[in-house]
């Protein structure tokens, strides 16, 4: 079992230094700590996780930090989640073949009303229709590439 504590609603100047020296001023044992950062920027994103070598420390941790005021702000201390787990991306088919002819948009059709507790309810979002006539001129190249095929 994991015991990881959520550390949140913290400023983005605050370090993982930071975090060992409050730990360590309290007397509170911890395994690890891990601020977690933007990856383009490197700023911290408001929050980090602790890691507990037990639940009697996790939950010291958590006593110590919830609602605990730094600067204007209460920091939030709660015992982490595990991760969600992320669905795969849908594939809508093969990739496309540089150079080849724009394949055809599939059409949506909105889905029927759906009735729950004798009430109707609608289904789905609406979905316009590609309408040909409406879309704008072709560029150069997609007209040549139509003569072409």
């Amino acid at each position: 079992m994991s015991f990881t504590v959520f550390l949140g609603n913290l400023p983005v100047w605050v370090t993982k230094d930071d975090i060992k020296a409050w730990l360590n001023a309290e007397a509170l044992v911890f395994d690890d700590v891990k601020v977690i950062r933007n990856p383009e920027t490197q700023e911290s994103k408001g929050f980090a996780f602790i890691d507990a070598p037990n639940s009697e420390e996790m939950a010291s941790i958590i006593r110590r930090f919830d609602r605990a005021r730094l600067e204007d702000r209460l920091l939030r201390a709660n015992q982490a989640q595990p991760p969600k787990s992320r669905a795969p991306l849908a594939s809508t088919g093969p990739a496309p073949v540089r150079g080849a002819a724009p394949q055809p948009t599939p059409q949506t059709v909105q889905q029927p009303p759906i009735e729950r507790n004798g009430r109707r309810e609608r289904g789905g979002k609406k979905h316009k229709r590609p309408n040909p006539s409406n879309q704008g001129p072709q560029s150069a190249f997609a007209e040549e590439l139509a003569k072409v095929l």
